[in-house]
């Protein structure tokens, strides 16, 4: 699915803070991971297409709603349903970008129940972290 190359060039770049200058950071969320493992993918290969240092997907924690009903009103308090929401996230951080990058990815079309937040990170913030 993802080659493992790309993880090893990401963490080059940590590991040197002087190479990162402007730093995306993507966060994808859905309640269905097969269209969330899409998106991604797509997401990944325009970056690495227009030239830019990729990292991800990394999966985050999976974020579980429960929500307890009664079946009925006024009796049978034990008879209740459950039901439950999962929103499942991944994180894509892009080193180096093009503004090239850029435009197309905010050109993307993604599927219907998917949510993207993209964060641009100034270079004195990535280097800050870089170094701790």
């Amino acid at each position: 699915m993802i080659n493992r190359v790309v993880h090893s060039v990401y963490f080059y770049n940590l590991t040197c803070p002087m190479a990162a200058k402007q730093k995306l950071r993507i966060k994808i969320k859905a309640f269905d991971h097969t269209i969330l493992n899409k998106v991604a993918e797509q997401i990944l290969q325009t970056a690495i297409d227009s030239g830019a240092m990729v990292a991800g997907p990394i999966p985050l924690p999976t974020k579980i709603q429960k929500f307890t009903v009664l079946r009925s009103t006024f009796v049978n308090k034990k008879a209740r349903d459950q039901f439950e929401i999962r929103t499942h996230v991944r994180l894509i951080d892009i080193t180096e970008s093009t503004p090239s990058t850029i435009e197309q990815l905010t050109n993307l079309q993604v599927p219907a129940g998917v949510d993207i937040e993209i964060k641009m990170i100034s270079s004195e913030k990535a280097v800050k972290k870089a170094k701790k």
